[in-house]
């Protein structure tokens, strides 16, 4: 993996296009522009990664669309800032249509730039309208950590919502400081010392064949395989709510892990389901030496997360291995662990 720490930019999108790589992005069209640098250098200095540069941003669009048709996998589009992704329009309605899995990234310049008649700005948030399976503005670049987490997760839920629940466009705006050529910046080098890319990426795979398959007890084996985890039975509207409890107790026997359980979740209701059942966690947590020795493996988050201080911070610092099992296709995972 090749990490480039010349400046911010430059590590931002270092790590963007190498999540991406390992979710498995395998083709990106670029197209020329200043704004989109940091995104297109990235790219060119990825060795797993075919980069096409294609001079026109309307047949730059429909190059990609057929070849995430063809392969049944998301394809990246890339271009600068200004009236040059509206050119990508057309072929995005046809995405839409046809369920093509694209990753569109608009690169913008940053918000104190925009409504003051800066050169190639215009509003690019929400450009495509209802023809996108989801679409934001990513945070300006940052090499804060709980901001590279944050975009490490960003990616991993675009590239899930480009496939699911039905393929299509997810739309990402960039927007980009100055500089956006790879110049090098002596204190950003400096405050990354140490810092261990590959660790950080720690289990991001091709997601596509898990989320393509239909959950199965072999994942039940995987979580059952760590000896100290916790299930956090969050906020849920259900219609058939002892059904529900009763599921998630017959989880927590047979992986042998104590329910966290949400004063909004209906298992406080069910509790003599569950006898796993834990509704003091926010007071437990509170007690420093125990929040230490009760540090789990893994945690499965059902539904929302509990609205609690305490056990939201917990999960924050120790950065568990989280897995998030929901009926929708929102974003459930605010804290951006690696989920």
């Amino acid at each position: 993996m090749l990490f480039d720490f010349s400046n911010v930019n430059t590590v931002w999108s270092s790590l963007l296009i190498e999540t991406l790589n390992r979710l498995g992005l395998k083709t990106a069209i670029i197209c020329p522009g200043s704004r989109s640098t940091p995104l297109t250098v990235a790219l060119a200095n990825h060795s797993q990664i075919e980069t096409i540069p294609v001079l026109d941003e309307r047949s730059a669009a429909f190059f990609a669309m057929g070849i995430a048709k063809r392969r049944g996998t998301p394809v990246a589009l890339i271009c600068t800032s200004g009236t040059a992704g509206a050119n990508f329009y057309p072929a995005i309605i046809e995405a839409k249509e046809s369920r093509v899995s694209l990753l569109v990234f608009t690169a913008d310049r940053p918000p104190e730039l925009r409504n003051c008649h800066a050169g190639q700005a215009i509003d690019q948030v929400k450009l495509y309208g209802h023809y996108c399976n989801w679409q934001t503005e990513l945070s300006i670049p940052s090499i804060d950590i709980a901001m590279l987490r944050y975009l490490r997760q960003t990616m991993v839920f675009a590239w899930e919502r480009s496939l699911f629940p039905n393929p299509g466009v997810v739309h990402l705006n960039c927007p980009f400081r100055e500089p956006l050529a790879p110049i090098i910046v002596p204190e950003v080098q400096a405050s990354l010392i140490g810092f261990d890319g590959d660790n950080f990426l720690t289990g991001i795979t091709d997601k596509k064949a898990f989320s393509a398959s239909p959950f199965s007890s072999k994942y039940l084996k995987q979580w059952a395989s760590y000896s100290q985890g916790i299930i956090i039975a969050g906020v849920a509207h259900t219609q058939d709510p002892k059904t529900y409890c009763q599921v998630i107790a017959k989880l927590s026997q047979y992986l042998n892990y104590p329910v966290l359980a949400e004063a909004l979740s209906p298992v406080r209701n069910f509790a003599d389901l569950n006898p796993n059942l834990i509704t003091t966690y926010d007071l437990i947590l509170r007690n420093p030496n125990l929040a230490q020795k009760l540090i789990p493996d893994i945690v499965i988050q059902i539904g929302e997360l509990p609205t609690s201080k305490e056990l939201r911070k917990w999960l924050e610092d120790i950065q568990p291995q989280h897995w998030i099992i929901s009926s929708t296709a929102d974003n459930f995972d605010s804290l951006h662990n690696q989920t």
